[in-house]
C-alpha cells in the first residue's frame, strides 16, 4: 500500500530542490505561510459549509455532528492528500439519498462501517490508476443521477418545511403531501419562507452596498436571519440538538446480508468517486478561466486516494460519507484561493466551530436548515444540463436515470441509465439509411450512417435493384465501414462492372480501412488513409504527418480498392532515404497534386493574383484555411499571427507586417472583404487570461499586448459581449476568443485604408469563429448592438 500513498506536491518538491541547489542547507525549521487569498477564501467556504453540513446531516437522518465531522475531515484529510488543490470536500447533497437509505436499512453504526469500506475501495481504485475511466460515464447519466437525487431531497425536505416529518421514499412523500398541506404549521412555514427569500434575494442586492454585502454567503445570511427572526418572535420550533461528543456514535462492525452490504459499498463508492472526479475536472476549468496565478491541474488518481482516505477517517469517527462538493469548490475558486491551504483552513474552522459555537448552533430551527437543503436539491436539477443533453440527443438517458433514481434508488437508476445509454448507442450504430433511386438513367444508391454487418442485408437489397449493365453511383456518408460491408460492396462492384456496367464510389468513409484485411490486395501497399468528399470532385486525405494530403480526380469507374492506394504509395515512395516528413509531403504533392493544379497555377502566374478576400486568422496549426473555406489557389490573401490580432495604427513598435498586409490587400489587391477568424482553445487567449503583468517582457508578451483591449472589453460589463447563437460560451477562454474577434474588427476600422474603403462602400468586414472540436464555423451577425455568432449550416449557399 505504500506505493499508493499520494506524493507530495510537485511544486513544493521543485522549490525545495532549487533551494538545495543554490543555497546552503536551512538551519531552522520551515515556516508555514498562508497566502492572504487562501485565508479569505477559507473563511468564505467555512461560512457556507457550516449550515450546509448541518442541513445535509438533517436530511439523511444522521446525528447532526456527523455532518460537522465529515466537513472537518473533508477539509483536512482530502484537502491535504487529494489531487485537486482547490476542490473542497465534505458531506455532499449528492450522497444524501444514498446515506439516508443506508441509515434506514442498517442503522447508523453500520452506515459508518460502509463508509469506511467505500474509502478502502476508493484507495484500491486509486492504486489501480483507473480514475480516468470514471470520466467515460456519460454526462447525461451523471446529471440525471444528480437531478434525481435533487428531486428526492427537495420532496423530502418539503415536509419539514411544512412542519411535518418526511417519509422513506419519494412516492410515499408525494402520497402524504396532501395531508401535510392540510396540516400546516405556520411557524415552520414562516421560518422556511424567510430562509428561501433571503437565499433568493441576497445575491441580487443592487448597487455598491449590495456588492459589499454579497461577499457574505447567502446560505449563512439565510440561516442566521431566520434564526434571529424566530428568536425575536419567540417561535417554538424544533431546533438543532447537538448531544455531547462523549455520546457520539462511532463506526461499528457491519451487520446485515452480505450481498446487501456489498451493494451499499458499491453504491457509495460509485457516487463518491464519480462526483469527486467530475468535480475536480470542473474546478480545473474554473481555475484556468480566471485571471491570476496558475494552479496545477488535478491529479485524478491522487484525488481518488485522498477521497478514500477521507472516507476511512470520516466513517471511523462517525461522520457522513465525503465527496467533492460543487457549491463550496465554486466559492473557493471565486474567492481567489491559490493552494490547498484554503481547503485545509476551512476544515480547521469547522473543528473550532464544533467545539466553541455549540450554543449558537443549537439556536438554529430545523425548518431553516430544511429550506436551505431543499433549495440545494432544486438547484441540482439544472436547466443548463437539460438543454445540453437535449442538444446532444441524450435526453432519454437523462430522463430514465432521473426517474430511476427517484422511484427505485441511486444504484438502480444509474444502472438503468447505463443500459439506456448503451441501447441508444447501439441504435445509432444500426440506424443506417440505404436508398435507391434513378436519375437520368444513372442509378444512385445512398448510404447514410455507419455501414456495419447489421446493414448488409439492406445494402444487398438496394444494390440488386440496380439493373445489369447500367451506370451506378454509390454515395457513402458515414464514418465507418466494417469488413462484411466492404466485401459485399466490393463483390457487387466486381460483378456489376464485369457485366458491362460502371460503378462510381463517392462520399466519405473516415475509418473504412480499420476493419479491412491487410492482405486483401497484394498488389497495392496498404495504409490507413481516410477519405473526404471535396466539393470540386477531388478527394482529399487528412493533413497529418503520417497521412500526406493529396487529391485524386475521380475516373469514369473508380474501384473501391483505388480509393485507398494513392496515399500509401506516396508515403512509401517518398520515405526513401531521409524519412523526413516535409520531404515526404513535398514528394506526394509533386507526384499526385501538382499535375492536377499545374494549369491553374500557370494561369495565376501569368495573370497575377486577384484574391477577393483578406483572411486574417491565428497561426494555430489546427486551422487549415483552405479546408475551412473550400478555397484554392488565388482565392484568399491570408495573414496569420498568434491570436489573430490587428495592432492599432501607431502601436506596432517596429512590427508593421499586419498593417502592411492590410494596406496591400485593400489598396493594391482591392479585396472586397476582410474576415477576422478566431477559434476555440486559442493558446494566445489562454495566455492573456493567465498573464502576469509584472512578469518578464518576452516577445510573446510584447505581442499579446495587442489583445489587452479584448480582455478589458470582456471585463467591462457596460460593453456588449459577443455570444454564440443557441448556447452560452463553454468557459472564459471561449468568451475571450469571441470578444477578441469583435475587438480586432474595431482595430481594423482604425486603419486608414480600411476606413477609406468602408466609406466608399468598397469593403465589407466579417467576423468568424471556428470551433475546432466540432469542426463547425460560426459567422458574426449584428443587430441592435447585439453581436451573435451564428452557426453556418451544411447545405447553406450564398
Amino acid at each position: 500500500m505504500s506505493a499508493c500513498i499520494p506524493a507530495p506536491d510537485t511544486d513544493s518538491r521543485r522549490t525545495e530542490h532549487s533551494h538545495q541547489s543554490h543555497s546552503p542547507p536551512p538551519t531552522g525549521p520551515r515556516r508555514f505561510r498562508v497566502a492572504g487569498a487562501d485565508l479569505s477564501a477559507s473563511i468564505a467556504v467555512f461560512l457556507i459549509a457550516l449550515p450546509l453540513s448541518l442541513g445535509i446531516a438533517l436530511a439523511t437522518g444522521a446525528p447532526l455532528q456527523a455532518g460537522l465531522v465529515a466537513a472537518a475531515v473533508g477539509g483536512l484529510v482530502a484537502g491535504r492528500l487529494g489531487g485537486s488543490p482547490l476542490q473542497v470536500s465534505g458531506p455532499a447533497a449528492g450522497l444524501t439519498v444514498v446515506t439516508a437509505d443506508l441509515i434506514q436499512r442498517y442503522g447508523w453504526r453500520t452506515t459508518c462501517a460502509i463508509t469506511v469500506l467505500a474509502g478502502l475501495a476508493q484507495l484500491g481504485l486509486g492504486c489501480l490508476r483507473v480514475a480516468r475511466t470514471a470520466l467515460a460515464v456519460s454526462p447525461a447519466i451523471v446529471h440525471g443521477m444528480l437531478a434525481g437525487i435533487g428531486v428526492t431531497i427537495a420532496v423530502a425536505q418539503l415536509h419539514i418545511v411544512l412542519g411535518g416529518t418526511p417519509q422513506s421514499s419519494v412516492p410515499d412523500n408525494l402520497r402524504a403531501l396532501p395531508a401535510q398541506l392540510a396540516d400546516l404549521h405556520p411557524a415552520a412555514v414562516s421560518v422556511s419562507a424567510l430562509t428561501l427569500a433571503l437565499l433568493l434575494l441576497w445575491p441580487r442586492l443592487p448597487g455598491r452596498v449590495g456588492s459589499v454585502l454579497r461577499t457574505v454567503p447567502a446560505a449563512l445570511v439565510a440561516v442566521a436571519g431566520s434564526t434571529a427572526a424566530a428568536a425575536l418572535a419567540g417561535l417554538r420550533l424544533p431546533k438543532v440538538d447537538l448531544p455531547s461528543w462523549s455520546n457520539h456514535a462511532l463506526a461499528g462492525l457491519p451487520e446485515g446480508p452480505v450481498l446487501g452490504l456489498l451493494a451499499a459499498v458499491l453504491t457509495t463508492t460509485l457516487v463518491c468517486s464519480v462526483q469527486s472526479l467530475l468535480g475536480a475536472v470542473a474546478v480545473d476549468k474554473m481555475a484556468a478561466a480566471r485571471p491570476g496565478p496558475h494552479v496545477a491541474r488535478s491529479d485524478l488518481d491522487r484525488e481518488l486516494l485522498g477521497q478514500g482516505a477521507a472516507n476511512i477517517v470520516s466513517g471511523t469517527l462517525g461522520g457522513l460519507p465525503v465527496a467533492g462538493v460543487a457549491v463550496r469548490s465554486t466559492a473557493n475558486v471565486h474567492a481567489g484561493a491559490v493552494s490547498r491551504n484554503s481547503t485545509m483552513l476551512h476544515g480547521v474552522f469547522v473543528v473550532a466551530a464544533t467545539l466553541l459555537m455549540v450554543p449558537l448552533l443549537e439556536l438554529i430551527p430545523l425548518a431553516s436548515l430544511a429550506a436551505l437543503v431543499m433549495a440545494v436539491g432544486i438547484q441540482m436539477v439544472s436547466l443548463h444540463h437539460i438543454r445540453t443533453v437535449t442538444r446532444h440527443r441524450e435526453v432519454l438517458v437523462y430522463a430514465v436515470t432521473t426517474l430511476g433514481v427517484v422511484s427505485l434508488g441511486v444504484l438502480e437508476g444509474v444502472a438503468l441509465g447505463i443500459a439506456v445509454a448503451v441501447a441508444v448507442a447501439l441504435h445509432r450504430l444500426t440506424r443506417t439509411r440505404i436508398t435507391h433511386e434513378e436519375k437520368e438513367g444513372v442509378h444512385h444508391v445512398q448510404v447514410r450512417g455507419q455501414l456495419t454487418f447489421l446493414a448488409v442485408p439492406r445494402l444487398s437489397r438496394a444494390l440488386h435493384l440496380v439493373p445489369q449493365g447500367t451506370d451506378a453511383v454509390v454515395e457513402l456518408d458515414g464514418s465507418f465501414m466494417d469488413h462484411a460491408a466492404y466485401e459485399t460492396l466490393q463483390d457487387w462492384q466486381n460483378t456489376h462492372t464485369a457485366r458491362g456496367g460502371t460503378v462510381e464510389i463517392t462520399g466519405r468513409r473516415a475509418a473504412v480501412r480499420i476493419a479491412e484485411p491487410a492482405a486483401l490486395h497484394s498488389d497495392a501497399p496498404q495504409d490507413g488513409a481516410d477519405e473526404a468528399a471535396h466539393s470540386a470532385g477531388c478527394r482529399c486525405r487528412p493533413w497529418t504527418p503520417w497521412r500526406n494530403h493529396q487529391c485524386e480526380r475521380p475516373q469514369a469507374a473508380p474501384s473501391l480498392e483505388r480509393h485507398h492506394e494513392g496515399g500509401a504509395r506516396s508515403e512509401t515512395s517518398a520515405a526513401g532515404t531521409s524519412g523526413h516528413e516535409l520531404a515526404r509531403g513535398i514528394s506526394a504533392f509533386q507526384r499526385n497534386t501538382a499535375p492536377l493544379v499545374r494549369g491553374e497555377l500557370a494561369r495565376l502566374a501569368r495573370e497575377g493574383q486577384r484574391p477577393s478576400q483578406l483572411f486574417l486568422t491565428c497561426a494555430d496549426s489546427r486551422l487549415v484555411t483552405s479546408m475551412i473555406t473550400s478555397s484554392g489557389p488565388g482565392d484568399l490573401f491570408v495573414v496569420r499571427n498568434v491570436g489573430n490580432l490587428v495592432p492599432l495604427p501607431g502601436e506596432e513598435s517596429g512590427d508593421d507586417s499586419v498593417a502592411a498586409a492590410i494596406e496591400y490587400a485593400v489598396d493594391v489587391l482591392r479585396v472586397r472583404s476582410i474576415t477576422v477568424c478566431g477559434h476555440s482553445g486559442c493558446g494566445a487567449m489562454q495566455a492573456l487570461l493567465s498573464s502576469d503583468p509584472g512578469g518578464a517582457r518576452t516577445p510573446l508578451k510584447r505581442w499579446l499586448r495587442h489583445g489587452l483591449p479584448s480582455l478589458e472589453r470582456m471585463a467591462d460589463g457596460s460593453l456588449p459581449w459577443a455570444r454564440l447563437a443557441g448556447r452560452a460560451p463553454a468557459d472564459a477562454v471561449e468568451q475571450l476568443c469571441l470578444t477578441n474577434v469583435v475587438q480586432q474588427l474595431e482595430h481594423l476600422r482604425a486603419h486608414d485604408s480600411v476606413a477609406r474603403a468602408l466609406r466608399e462602400g468598397a469593403l465589407d468586414l466579417h467576423g468568424m469563429y471556428f470551433h475546432v472540436g466540432e469542426a463547425q464555423a460560426y459567422l458574426l451577425t449584428e443587430a441592435d448592438g447585439d453581436r451573435v455568432f451564428d452557426r453556418v449550416r451544411a447545405g447553406l449557399s450564398a
